[in-house]
């Protein structure tokens, strides 16, 4: 909801945050946290570019910020996949991203969401798509208890060379429906407006231009994209 979004946004940008401990898991410093602004509270995912560990195709000290760009593309999208993200300064470990923790239904195999497909998986499919994700592993899918699918680890996402790297390949060549076209219509649209803004201040001028480049071919030919036959195409491990 709109209105439990924006006051999640506001304690994640804005509130105290209390360090729990380290997800040791994570390739990259990964803490778990408690953010509070007044009465109010919530348990986050806090990544400093501190923490970062440098990529050979990625420029260093970006990360944090392409997980802000993701969760901006998501809700430009309507689609909910990205969890609540802010970036702020002022971390315990200093500049750094904020993302709202996701309780995960424990009843839920994401193998089998996954193996199936789960057809909530189409819309997550089509955002990778956009935002060039290079690292979509089963991991990265966090079913909540309400029915939510949510996607998360985004800090590699958005490089101006096509670096798609997914496990969901199942709709690969399948044509585009009708809403989803419009979705990516208005998102296209929106990137000539305040969300190009907002993006500019975190991604390089030609990421942003491959990311319209990208999202003006999918509508296009109104088709998922095929796998790359000459690179990795799947992440490794990919769960």
């Amino acid at each position: 909801m709109p209105a439990q979004r924006d006051a999640a946004l506001q304690l994640l940008a804005d509130g105290e945050m209390v360090l729990q401990g380290r997800l040791v898991a994570a390739s990259n410093a990964t803490f778990l946290g408690t953010v509070t602004l007044g009465e109010a509270s919530v348990t986050c995912v806090y990544k400093p570019v501190r923490g970062e560990r440098p990529l050979d195709d990625f420029p260093d000290g970006t990360l944090w910020k392409r997980e802000h760009a993701a969760y901006l593309v998501s809700e430009a999208t309507g689609w909910d996949i990205v969890p609540p993200t802010a970036t702020r300064d002022d971390g315990p470990f200093g500049a750094g991203m904020a993302q709202l923790w996701i309780d995960v239904d424990a009843d839920a195999d994401v193998w089998r969401i996954v193996d199936a497909p789960d057809p909530r998986l189409r819309r997550i499919a089509l955002f990778d798509a956009a935002v060039n994700n290079a690292d979509r592993k089963g991991g990265h899918l966090l079913p909540a208890a309400d029915g939510t699918l949510y996607g998360v680890d985004h800090g590699i996402c958005f490089a101006a060379e096509p670096k798609l790297r997914t496990i969901l390949w199942d709709w690969r060549g399948q044509p585009i429906a009708p809403d989803e076209l419009a979705v990516l219509r208005s998102l296209r649209g929106q990137l000539e407006g305040p969300l190009c803004e907002a993006l500019r201040a975190l991604l390089a001028p030609a990421e942003l231009r491959a990311l319209e480049l990208r999202l003006d071919r999918l509508l296009r030919t109104k088709v998922f994209p095929q796998p790359d036959p000459n690179r990795m195409v799947v992440p490794w491990p990919p769960f």
